[in-house]
C-alpha cells in the first residue's frame, strides 16, 4: 500500500502562505527613517569591515533591523519606522558599542557619523583568542544550550546534536531519555510535534538537520507554563531563521563513508519589516547493522532456545523544506507563518539464521524486509504583540497543523530449514491530524513582579488499518488473513490553563504556578478489544526559589513540580506490531497515566572564567508505566514452529524512584584550549515485575568529557568522549556503552567558505546490549549498529552570513536542572 502526502494538503498550506504575501508587502506603506555611520577600529582608525550593526526597539529590547558593514566601515540600514532605539554593533575582536537614537518626523533620516569600537583580540604564538558569548544560559526556568557551533553533529541530525546536550541520553534505537526516563515531552520551535514520537515509522527528529538547529532549551523541572506531559522534562528545539537585512543564506554539502549524503541549502531576504525565510534538506543515507539474540523459555515443563542472528541495511532518502515569513504589523506587532513539508522513504532489507533447540532441532534462514513511508506536513501561524509604555508586557498567540501519512510494511520468507517458504507481510497504514492553539500573556507588576496567564487546546485524530498478508502457495500475490488484521480508530482531546507568578525581593526570586489539564482519550480496534475511553482532569503545582549569595557570581535554587505521563495511541490499542516472526509489540486499553513529583537544588559559581554547576534530583513515580515483555504461549504453538514467540507490551505497577547528582564545569586550560566535562550518578529503583521479589536498583550515571581547541585563527578542533553506565529495567538490565567523536573545521576564503571533517564513534564502541528474564523466561539480545562514520563537509556562505569564529564554550551544563 502507497502512500503520498496529499496535493491538496500541501496546495492549502503553500496557497494561504501565498496570499499573505501580497497582504505583508501592501502594509509597509507608511513613513519611514534612516540611520547611516560608519565603523573604525579605536586603535589604528582602519575601517572595521564586516561588523554586525543591528537596530533594538529600545522600550523591549525587540530585534527591528541588522545590517552588516562594508569594507570602508559604512552601514545603512533604511525603512526604519519613527521612534526611539538602540542601535548595537559588534566584531569579532572587539568590545560591544551601544546609542541610544531617536527617529523623529522632523528628522527621520539619522546619519551617525563616525563610532569607533575597541579592540579586546589578544595575540599569543599565532593565536587570536576572542571574548566569547556563554554557549550555555541560565533562567528561572530553564537552561539554553547554543549549539550551533557544536562540530560534534557535522552531517547528522536532530538525535545528534541530542547527543551532546547535557542531562540528555539517545539510546540506539534513537529514544531520547533525560536522567534515565524516556517519558519527556519534545517541542520543535515551541510547539509540540505530533510526528515526533507518532509510533507510525519516521521519528520527525530523524528529518530535522542538525545545521539547521540555533539552540536547545533544556527543562528537565517546568514551570506551570509548560505542559504537564513529560516525566522527566522538556527538550524545546530552535531552528536557525535569520534575522540580517538584504539576502543571507547557506548552501552545504555533507558526504559521509559508506555512501552517505546530505545537500541542503537556506535563504532569507529581509525588506524593511517584511522577512521571507527558506530551506531545503536532502538526505541519503546507508548504514549497515548486525544483531543477535538469545532465548530461553520453559513452555509446558519443556525448555525452548531461540538463537537468531543476522545483519541488515537500512536505506533511508528524506526530503525536508521550511518556508515562510515575519511581517512586523507595527512598532510593536509581529507574524509569522511557517509551512514545513516532509517526505521520508526507508528501506531496511536483511537475512536472519534461527536455531532452534527444545521441541525441535533446525536451523532455519530467512530474508526479512522493513518498507517505510512518510508524509507530513506542519503548519503554524505565531502572533506577538508588546506595549511601548509598559516594559515586559506582552502576548502571543499561535496555531497549529499537523498531518501525517504513514505506511510501513514488514515482511518476513523462510528461505531454509522450515516446509512453509511463503512470505508473511504485516501491512500498517496510519492517518494522523492534529490541530492546536495556545495563548500566553505576560504582565509586569512594577520592576520586580510579573504575573502570566496562558490556555491552549490540542485535538488529534488518528484512523488506520493493521493488515496481516499471506503469499499464495503458487507465489502469485497475496491474501489478508481477517483473524490477524485489525482496523482502529483513536481520538484525544487536551485542554489546559495556568498562571503563574514571579517576584524580585532583593537576592530572593519566588516564582509559583497552577495548571490545570483536562483530557478526554477514546479509541478502539475493530477486530480486537472494543472501545475505550479515558476522562480526566488534574492539577498541577509548581514553585521555584532562587538566591543569589554573597558574591553576584554565585546562586543556589529549589524547585518542585507535579507531572504526568499520558499513555499515547500505540501503548493503549491492542493488535500486535511485529518486528519480525517472532517477536511483537503490542498495547492495553486499560493503560493509565503516571503521575510525577519531581524536586531539585541547585548551585552555580562562576570563578573568572570557570563556571561550575551542581544539581541534586529526586524523582518519584507512581502507577508506573513499565516495559514488559512475556511469551505468547498461544503465538508459540500456532506459528512458532519450534520456536518462542514473544510479545512487549506497557503495564501500570509499583512505584518508580531516581534521586542523584550532577555536575559539570567549563574550564579554559589555555588561550587556545577550554574543557567541558559534565557527569551525573543516580540510583533508579524500580518495583519489580514478578511482584514476589524486591525492588530493583542500580547505580548509574553518565559521564561526558569535551576538549576544544584553536591552533590556528582559522582552524577549530573538538575531541568528545561519552560513557552511560549500566541501568535496570523491570525485567531486565541494560549493558554500559561509551565512544569518541573528533571533529575539525577549517575557514576559507575570508571566512565565506569553510571545511569540516568528522569522525564519530572513533574505536567503533558504540552498541546495545539488553538483558530480559522473568520467570519462565530469559533472553540477551545485541545491537551493533554502524557508528564509526566520518563525515567531510563544505559550507558556503552568502550575503552578511558567516561561519561562528571559533568554537566556544560547548554544552557546560551536565545537570541543566539548574534553573528549571
Amino acid at each position: 500500500m502507497t502512500s503520498y502526502l496529499p496535493s491538496d494538503q500541501i496546495l492549502k498550506g503553500l496557497g494561504f502562505l501565498a496570499m499573505l504575501f501580497p497582504l505583508a508587502a501592501a502594509a509597509q506603506q507608511q513613513p519611514t527613517g534612516s540611520l547611516h555611520g560608519s565603523l573604525l577600529d579605536q586603535a589604528n582608525n582602519q575601517p572595521v569591515p564586516f561588523a554586525n550593526v543591528v537596530v533594538l526597539r529600545a522600550q523591549d529590547s525587540t530585534f527591528v533591523a541588522g545590517a552588516e558593514s562594508a569594507e570602508n566601515g559604512t552601514f545603512s540600514l533604511e525603512k526604519l519606522g519613527l521612534g526611539s532605539y538602540i542601535v548595537k554593533a559588534s566584531a569579532v575582536g572587539y568590545q560591544g558599542l551601544r546609542r541610544a537614537v531617536s527617529l523623529t518626523t522632523a528628522a527621520p533620516n539619522l546619519r551617525m557619523g563616525t563610532l569607533k569600537l575597541v579592540p579586546t583580540a589578544t595575540q599569543l604564538a599565532g593565536v587570536t583568542v576572542q571574548g566569547e558569548r556563554a554557549t550555555v544560559q541560565e533562567s528561572l526556568d530553564k537552561k539554553v544550550i547554543n549549539v550551533e557551533k557544536d562540530l560534534s553533529s557535522v552531517g547528522g541530525t536532530a538525535v545528534n546534536v541530542l547527543q551532546n546536550v547535557p542531562s540528555v541520553t539517545v539510546a540506539a534505537d534513537g529514544t531520547v531519555s533525560m536522567r534515565g526516563s524516556s517519558n519527556i515531552t519534545i517541542l520543535i520551535d515551541g510547539k509540540p510535534s505530533n510526528s515526533a514520537n507518532s509510533g507510525a515509522g519516521g521519528n520527525r527528529l530523524e528529518q530535522i538537520p542538525a545545521s539547521a538547529i540555533e539552540r536547545v532549551e533544556v527543562v528537565t523541572n517546568p514551570s506551570a507554563r509548560y505542559d504537564a506531559a513529560g516525566a522527566g522534562g522538556v527538550l524545546n528545539i530552535i531552528l536557525k531563521k535569520q534575522k540580517k537585512d538584504g539576502w543571507n543564506g547557506q548552501a552545504m554539502l555533507n558526504v559521509g563513508t559508506r555512501n552517505k549524503y546530505n545537500p541542503s541549502l537556506s535563504l532569507n531576504r529581509r525588506m524593511g519589516k517584511l522577512n521571507l525565510f527558506g530551506s531545503a534538506d536532502l538526505r541519503d543515507d546507508t548504514y549497515h547493522i548486525r544483531m543477535w539474540s538469545d532465548q530461553y523459555a520453559l513452555l509446558e515443563g519443556q525448555q525452548l532456545r531461540t538463537y537468531q542472528q543476522g545483519t541488515n541495511v537500512r536505506h533511508t532518502k528524506n526530503s525536508s523544506g521550511r518556508v515562510g515569513f515575519d511581517y512586523t504589523l507595527s512598532a510593536n506587532q509581529t507574524i509569522t507563518v511557517t509551512v514545513e513539508p516532509n517526505i521520508n522513504r526507508s528501506n531496511n532489507t536483511g537475512v536472519q539464521l534461527a536455531t532452534l533447540s527444545g521441541a525441535t532441532n533446525a536451523r532455519i534462514g530467512s530474508n526479512f524486509g522493513v518498507s517505510e513511508k512518510v508524509d507530513n506536513i506542519e503548519s503554524s501561524v505565531d502572533y506577538r504583540r508588546t506595549w511601548e509604555a509598559h516594559k515586559g508586557r506582552e502576548l502571543t498567540a499561535n496555531v497549529y497543523h499537523t498531518y501525517l501519512n504513514a505506511n510501513v510494511v514488514v515482511a518476513q520468507r523462510n528461505t531454509e530449514g522450515s516446509p512453509d517458504l511463503q512470505e508473511w507481510r504485516q501491512d500498517l497504514q496510519v492517518d494522523l491530524d492534529a490541530v492546536g492553539g495556545q495563548l500566553d500573556y505576560a504582565h509586569p507588576l512594577g520592576e520586580k513582579a510579573r504575573f502570566d496567564v496562558g490556555l491552549k487546546g490540542q485535538w488529534q485524530k488518528n484512523n488506520g488499518t493493521d493488515d496481516f498478508l499471506r503469499q499464495n502457495t503458487d507465489n502469485a500475490g497475496f491474501y489478508r488473513l481477517p483473524d490477524r488484521s485489525y482496523a482502529y480508530d483513536f481520538k484525544e482531546y487536551t485542554q489546559a490553563g495556568y498562571a503563574t507568578f514571579q517576584r524580585e525581593t532583593g537576592n530572593w526570586t519566588m516564582q509559583g504556578g497552577l495548571r490545570a489539564e483536562y483530557t478526554n482519550t477514546s479509541g478502539q480496534v475493530v477486530g480486537g478489544n472494543g472501545p475505550f475511553k479515558l476522562e480526566y482532569l488534574n492539577l498541577f503545582p509548581s514553585a521555584t526559589v532562587a538566591r543569589k549569595l554573597s558574591s553576584a557570581d554565585q546562586r543556589v535554587q529549589v524547585s518542585y513540580s507535579r507531572r504526568l505521563n499520558r499513555p499515547g495511541f500505540m501503548q493503549l490499542l491492542a493488535f500486535p506490531l511485529y518486528q519480525d516472526q517472532r517477536f511483537y509489540r503490542i498495547g492495553d486499553p486499560t493503560l493509565r497515566p503516571e503521575y510525577i513529583n519531581a524536586f531539585e537544588l541547585g548551585h552555580q559559581v562562576t570563578m573568572g572564567q570557570a563556571s561550575l554547576t551542581s544539581t541534586l534530583f529526586y524523582r518519584q513515580t507512581n502507577n508506573a508505566i513499565q516495559r514488559l515483555l512475556r511469551v505468547d504461549t498461544t503465538a508459540t504453538r500456532l506459528y512458532g514452529a519450534g520456536a518462542v514467540v514473544t510479545a512487549q507490551y506497557s503495564d501500570n505497577f509499583g512505584q518508580a524512584t531516581t534521586y542523584g547528582a550532577e555536575v559539570s564545569l567549563n574550564q579554559p586550560l589555555a588561550k587556545w584550549w577550554r574543557l567541558t566535562a559534565s557527569g551525573s550518578l543516580f540510583q533508579n529503583t524500580v518495583t519489580a515485575a514478578t511482584g514476589n521479589e524486591a525492588n530493583r536498583r542500580v547505580v548509574s550515571g553518565t559521564a561526558r568529557l569535551m576538549n576544544s581547541f584553536t591552533p590556528t585563527p582559522k582552524l577549530d578542533i573538538q575531541l568528545t568522549g561519552s560513557y552511560r553506565a549500566a541501568a535496570v529495567t523491570a525485567q531486565g538490565r541494560i549493558a554500559p556503552v561509551g565512544s569518541m567523536d573528533i571533529a575539525l573545521r577549517q575557514r576559507l576564503f575570508n571566512d565565506r567558505g569553510a571545511v569540516t571533517l568528522r569522525v564519530s564513534d572513533v574505536f567503533n564502541t558504540q552498541r546495545n546490549l539488553t538483558e530480559s528474564f522473568t520467570e519462565n523466561f530469559r533472553a540477551t539480545y545485541y545491537n551493533k549498529w554502524e557508528s564509526r562514520v566520518a563525515y567531510l563537509g563544505f559550507s558556503w556562505y552568502m550575503g552578511s552570513n558567516k561561519p561562528p569564529k571559533k568554537i566556544e564554550g560547548q554544552p557546560q551544563g551536565g545537570g541543566g536542572g539548574f534553573g528549571g
